[in-house]
């Protein structure tokens, strides 16, 4: 007899489930916001040219990654289904492709990256800006290498739901990060501040934050790699043989629906720049906020898809809509929390980035319209990760291209430049992509998920 199951209980059991495996990749996302945080408040104290070069070296350097990082996350649902079939050595399989596709991308990926700079006079940037830029990129280029491979095994190990070493990389990362800064930044005057004797270290400037980026990757990817040696293999077998044509084809669409949305957002940040200064720095407050309470979504996100593949790769397709539906409920919950909070507290939380007037003044009505982007892009990114439970990926390709580039930007254009609204109508515009994009997903998941649905 088939058990029957309560569904208000079981729906309850798996928010709490989701919350308690999304809370820890959560903190890795943080982690990483945190790491730029760092390098911008390190490097401002060397002037704005140099900040600005950080700005946008970081920009590039995030571009060009997040392309060849959304490639190698194409294993993400193989593993995760894998496992919920019991086949963990088809999983470690799957690792195994990812990995050598990830160091196949390494080189192409650094050679952009050392390039870059040839081409920033073609765009009318400031010399003096370029040649920060340059040096930070230059440093940062070889940790590209730690930073894509550490990506392939977070797909892994969130897939095995041991998430403990994520947390401990990404800490470690930060404190080689913040103590790389002050020294290869300010050489032997970090030492002196602090009360030590100096041992000889040159100030390198902008281009030793990009080294001290590269090695807290190292030591990221040191610690990871560490702990996945002393995993226990997960039991069971499962066809060994994971084609990199299977990895691709469900990765490429990931990394074009990332490179879209950096793209849209970048494109809205050289907008808002075309309006004025103070419009600019509005909307980097007003998106550095949004920013980081999105972390919390983007792991619901994770811990979803890791659910739905699970629940796929058994066979169980209802427990896989239950995992999606799900998801979306608690990122919905978590992000009308902080949509409050930012409709109650938007001149406190401005005021925690900036004491400019003009700046305050650009800002808090954008965290108005922040509070309803923020619902559209907590279900949009849960969606994505449900969808990409079940290796629908080109689907949510098409929805991000199509809301970004052929609603959202056009919107924003029309609102901010045809009608006056400024660097409001910039975020309304990408408020109404986000929305179409969220319930194009949340759609698309709910179709799918109501027949059978078959593993990769």
């Amino acid at each position: 007899m088939k058990r029957q199951y309560r569904p208000y209980r079981s729906f309850g059991t798996e928010m709490a489930t989701l919350v308690k495996e999304g809370f820890p990749l959560a903190v890795t996302f943080a982690g990483g916001t945190l790491l730029g945080v760092v390098d911008t408040a390190m490097v401002g104290r060397l002037g704005a040219p140099q900040l600005a070069g950080v700005a946008l070296g970081n920009a590039v350097y995030f571009t060009v990654t997040v392309a060849a990082m959304g490639i190698v996350f194409g294993m993400d649902p193989i593993v995760s289904q894998a496992l919920g079939a019991g086949e963990g050595a088809r999983a470690r399989a799957a690792l195994r492709v990812g990995f050598r596709l990830g160091l196949a991308l390494c080189a192409p990926v650094i050679a952009v990256i050392a390039m870059a700079p040839l081409f920033f006079g073609l765009f009318g940037i400031e010399p003096e800006t370029a040649k920060h830029a340059a040096h930070f990129l230059w440093g940062r280029a070889p940790g590209a290498i730690p930073f894509i491979l550490v990506m392939a095994l977070r797909s892994y190990l969130q897939g095995r739901t041991y998430t403990r070493p994520l947390v401990v990389g990404v800490i470690a990362a930060n404190v080689i990060n913040f103590f790389g800064n002050g020294l290869l930044i300010f050489g032997d005057r970090a030492l002196t501040e602090i009360g030590l004797p100096g041992m000889g270290v040159p100030a390198l400037g902008v281009l030793g934050s990009g080294l001290a980026s590269s090695l807290s990757s190292v030591a990221q990817l040191a610690v990871i790699f560490t702990a996945f040696r002393k995993l226990a293999p997960a039991e069971g077998g499962g066809d060994l043989n994971v084609p990199w044509r299977l990895v691709t084809k469900v990765g490429i669409p990931i990394g074009l629906t990332l490179l879209a949305e950096v793209g849209a957002f970048s494109l809205a940040g050289v907008l808002a720049a075309r309006i004025g200064p103070a419009a600019a720095a509005g909307h980097q407050v007003a998106i550095t906020l949004a920013s980081l309470t999105f972390t919390a979504a983007m792991g619901i996100a994770n811990a979803t898809s890791v659910r739905v593949g699970r629940a796929v790769g058994r066979g169980d397709s209802g427990a896989a809509r239950l995992s999606g539906v799900a998801g979306f409920t608690v990122s919905t919950l978590y992000m009308s929390a902080t949509a409050v909070m930012f409709l109650l507290f938007p001149a406190q939380l401005a005021g925690s980035m900036s004491n400019r007037p003009e700046v305050l003044a650009s800002a808090i009505p954008l965290l108005y319209v922040a509070a309803a982007f923020q619902l559209f892009d907590g279900a949009q990114v849960v969606g994505a990760g449900a969808l990409r439970g079940i290796g629908e990926t080109k689907f949510i390709q098409n929805a991000n291209i199509l809301g970004y580039y052929a609603i959202g930007l056009p919107i924003s254009l029309l609102l901010a430049f045809g009608m006056g609204m400024n660097e409001r109508g910039l975020w309304w515009g990408l408020c109404v992509g986000l929305a179409f994009v969220a319930a194009a997903l949340f759609w698309r998941f709910l179709s799918k998920s109501r027949g059978t649905l078959a593993r990769l």
